[in-house]
């Protein structure tokens, strides 16, 4: 009996280990016009509040057990890199990690949203705010992808 084993390829960040999980788009309220288009900002639950309390204007917000998801208008991600600590959720599609326990998680919940107009968050000061908070600097980049 031959006791050598083929290696496994090696998992890298872009290729989740479980394929077969769909992501949930966060849903914001109806009532809402979204006509940009809409993606969600991740940042850590213990910078929520101070979030909440420092930005002049917020839109719909959703939390879980480890993030608070601010929901920006698209490609808000374009030209910025935001801090390693926030995660950016192109579609504000979030799929369950396969790395995470079998136990379901929570799925995020809408904690605040706006009576009327915009359901957008402006992600200029939330990006400012977030890369303070991280002790990250800011970075840009004024040319865009093609």
């Amino acid at each position: 009996m031959d006791r050598t084993r083929t290696p496994e390829p090696p998992r890298t960040r872009s290729a989740p280990l479980v394929q077969d999980r769909p992501a949930r788009r966060l849903k914001i309220p109806a009532r809402l016009p979204a006509s940009l288009g809409y993606d969600a900002v991740g940042t850590l639950r213990e910078h929520g509040e101070r979030i909440l309390a420092s930005l002049p204007r917020i839109g719909c917000v959703f939390a879980d057990d480890r993030r608070w998801w601010w929901i920006v208008p698209a490609d808000s991600h374009v030209g910025v890199a935001w801090p390693p600590a926030v995660r950016y959720s192109v579609g504000a599609r979030l799929a369950d990690p396969s790395w995470t326990p079998t136990r379901p998680k929570p799925a995020p919940h809408l904690i605040h949203a706006p009576d009327a107009g915009s359901p957008y968050t402006p992600p200029i000061p939330l990006y400012f705010l977030a890369c303070r908070l991280t002790g990250s600097a800011p970075r840009w980049s004024l040319t865009f992808p093609d």
